[in-house]
């Protein structure tokens, strides 16, 4: 059968190409309780724990067996495991059971236990327990700053325009491993330019970006993957514990770190055991927490095409992220990774995690144009900055960014591409030249710079790990050059390192170089009135976006078009006897105080055409001022009812035009063109003719609007409010006023 135009336009749709599956619990494609899920279930003998769900001791895996040894409380877990699913549901969602409470549960309960009960939960529950659960109060947002090319003084300037933004986690990542140094000194400079904190990562191999933590380049990392079957852990010849051992290396040397996993990566990796997504997730953040992370990056990250493919597969996600925070870990939710082609559905997935909050609203906001994302797409990027600001005020929930122009920008991106090349250049590890510097100062991503030689990005990686260079040398080169604010702060940067304070449970540094984390800035949230609220500052800058225009604004584009054309006043319409005429009813304002329709015409240009247009077909034109009322309808019916022929038409400054019939009442008329914007001359002229043509006794073919076009949307109704106050601003009382139409020379 031949397909028909409605498949056809559905099948050009974005979301067509989108691939979503049925449930296939055999292959762990499915969200929540598979028919494989074990039944939950605690064992515990002479204080060890010898049973765990379903699973006897002798038969433990590696990850049972670390749970047993480090991830569970033996002497909670039966008190845990014994409260009803419902009823703890009820718990984790409800504001009258304190937080803490919920944490000291979770200790003893097995992931089959927290898997089963998450998924008694609705989209709404999650998101009352994600903001109840999370660790920290303020919630804050990571970004990613890569580029194709691994350009070290674009990485720095970058760097800079995302700290200005309001990023305080910078992670970054390379093509080619070589260059990984070069990138992770450029990242930590740009970092620390518009103000101090800003933590920064270099997502590598474990081993180099380990080596680059202890040189104090990077100052966190979240690349160290655990997985839900022993398999898959063995795959990558890894176990529970060799990643606590790795844990403890990071922290032992002032770094914070995160485990990363997210469901879907069993079912990529074949190992999936016929679980459920959700179950195996359970697992990943037991070992998690069981490790002494402090917390967790997860929610789909690479699997989340996966999981979003099947039913309920978003939810699974949020639940994921509130499981997180149920072990008291840092959740830093995992939106690093495009999960559709299509807009509306990324932004709905997305979008639950906004408005509860979040430790880390993105595992990785591509701060950088897709192209140049090398972690791939982010699910919202550089070109979606403008789109979350103005979500972020729509909703006015604290999504941690700031609206910021060139006149903020570019000065901070100068100085750090400045004090990039300054160092490399101190450091003899590469030289640029100034025009490239200005390339990269007003760039939006590498297409604008110039294709430099990757080959020496490589050997200036090499040269920082061969001559053992660190963070102090990057200090001294700052200082050298004169960037005394910026080899300050990162010196600062690696001072904290002793203190640690930034390795407490989702930690980051304030601006001020504060540290907010569970301990110091504790999510208090037990209800309305409680937890986070913005400052009324906070609202005010939420508020201001790129976008935002003046009343003031709005009406200025008016002022250039004055006196296009010159009405008179000329004292009180009347109804004159002549039966081939048309009246034309103007608003209050038009060309008084309203000189340019939404179309871009002038008023008069659209008047010139409605004459033209009357004319053409032989008959008389006047024109009458209405001043009781701006209501389109009653312009026009006044009007009507002052012509000879009963018909006339009526216009607003703004554009919008119909034509009307005395006979008829007020609100009705025998055309109308309602959408200011899709009016051009040629439709101002065409229904002249048909008014004329009305007059006649004729019946016209109505004149239509294109069938495409910019209609009246929200790039309008701002300007139509500031018009039409500018239209009831001159309405007075008294009869319609004939006007003497005449044109500047």
């Amino acid at each position: 059968m031949e397909e028909s135009k409605r498949s056809a336009f559905f099948g050009s749709r974005t979301i067509s190409r989108d691939v979503v599956v049925p449930e296939y619990p055999e292959l762990g494609l499915i969200a929540f309780a598979s028919p494989n899920d074990p039944e939950p279930s605690i064992r515990v003998e002479d204080g060890r724990i010898v049973e765990i769900d379903g699973v006897a001791e002798a038969d433990f895996d590696l990850i049972d067996a670390f749970l047993a040894a480090h991830g569970i409380d033996p002497a909670i877990a039966e008190e845990a495991m014994a409260i009803d699913d419902v009823a703890f549901a009820r718990m984790l969602c409800g504001a009258d059971v304190p937080r803490t409470d919920i944490l000291r549960l979770v200790e003893g309960m097995t992931p089959g236990k927290v898997a089963r009960v998450l998924s008694l939960l609705t989209p709404l529950e999650l998101m009352q327990a994600m903001a109840k659960m999370r660790a920290r109060r303020t919630p804050s947002i990571q970004a990613h700053v890569t580029n194709r090319i691994d350009h070290p003084l674009l990485i720095a300037a970058d760097a800079a325009s995302a700290v200005a933004l309001g990023f305080r986690e910078l992670e970054t990542t390379v093509p080619v491993l070589r260059d990984a140094p070069l990138v992770a000194l450029a990242l930590l400079i740009g970092s620390q330019v518009p103000a101090p904190g800003a933590l920064s990562q270099c997502a590598i191999e474990e081993k180099t970006e380990l080596e680059l933590g202890m040189r104090g380049l990077t100052s966190y990392a979240e690349t160290v993957s655990v997985y839900g079957t022993e398999r898959v852990f063995l795959d990558g010849d890894d176990t529970p514990w060799s990643k606590a051992f790795l844990a403890s290396s990071y922290a032992s040397r002032g770094l914070k770190m995160r485990f990363t996993s997210g469901s879907g990566a069993e079912v990529l990796m074949g190992a999936a055991e016929g679980k459920s997504l959700l179950y195996l997730e359970a697992r990943c953040v037991a070992v998690t927490r069981a490790a002494g992370s402090q917390g967790t990056q997860n929610g789909g990250i690479d699997g989340i095409n996966v999981t979003g493919s099947v039913p309920n597969g978003m939810r699974e996600i949020l639940a994921e992220n509130v499981m997180a925070t149920m072990y008291g870990l840092e959740s830093c939710t995992g939106n690093d990774t495009q999960m559709s082609a299509s807009d509306i559905r990324r932004t709905a997935h997305t979008l639950p995690l906004l408005l509860a909050g979040s430790d880390f609203l993105f595992s990785g906001f591509g701060s950088i144009p897709t192209y140049d994302n090398s972690f791939g797409p982010s699910n919202f990027n550089a070109e979606d900055i403008d789109d979350y600001l103005m979500i972020q005020r729509d909703w006015g929930f604290e999504g941690a960014l700031r609206s910021r122009t060139d006149d903020d920008l570019l000065p901070l991106r100068r100085r750090a591409a400045e004090a990039c090349r300054a160092v490399l250049e101190e450091l003899d590890l590469m030289r640029f030249d100034d025009a490239e510097l200005e390339r990269v100062v007003s760039a939006h991503g590498s297409l604008d710079v110039a294709e430099h030689q990757t080959d020496d990005t490589a050997k200036a990686g090499d040269a920082i790990i061969e001559r053992g260079l660190t963070a102090i040398d990057v200090v001294r080169a700052l200082a050298a050059r004169g960037f005394d604010v910026e080899a300050e702060r990162v010196l600062e940067m690696t001072r904290q390192r002793l203190f640690g304070d930034h390795l407490q449970t989702s930690a980051i540094f304030g601006e001020d170089m504060q540290v907010l984390s569970a301990l110091t800035d504790p999510n208090d949230y037990a209800g309305p009135g409680t937890g986070y609220r913005m400052s009324p500052e906070r609202q005010q800058e939420v508020a201001r976006v790129r976008q935002e225009r003046s009343h003031a604004e709005l009406l200025a584009e008016q002022a250039p078009h004055a006196d296009c054309v010159l009405l008179e006043d000329i004292g009180p319409a009347a109804v004159r006897p002549r039966p081939d005429e048309v009246v034309i009813g103007i608003s209050p304002a038009f060309a008084v105080d309203v000189w340019l329709t939404l179309s871009g015409i002038t008023v008069g240009e659209a008047l010139r055409q409605m004459l033209a247009g009357i004319e053409e077909e032989g008959v008389a034109a006047r024109v009458v001022r209405v001043t009781h009322s701006l209501d389109l309808g009653m312009i026009g019916w006044t009007a009507a009812n002052l012509s000879g022929s009963g018909i006339a038409l009526a216009i607003q400054g703004k554009g919008t035009a119909l034509i009307h019939r005395a006979d008829l009442p007020t609100l009705a008329n025998l055309e109308l063109l309602s959408v200011a914007p899709l009016i051009d001359a040629s439709r101002y002229r065409a229904l002249g003719r048909n008014a004329a043509r009305h007059a006649r006794g004729d019946k016209p073919a109505p004149v239509l609007l294109p069938e495409s076009g910019e209609a009246m949307g929200p790039r309008y109704h701002a300007k139509v409010v500031a018009l039409i106050t500018r239209e009831a601003q001159r309405i007075t009382p008294g009869e319609p006023q004939e006007v003497r139409v005449s044109w500047p020379s």
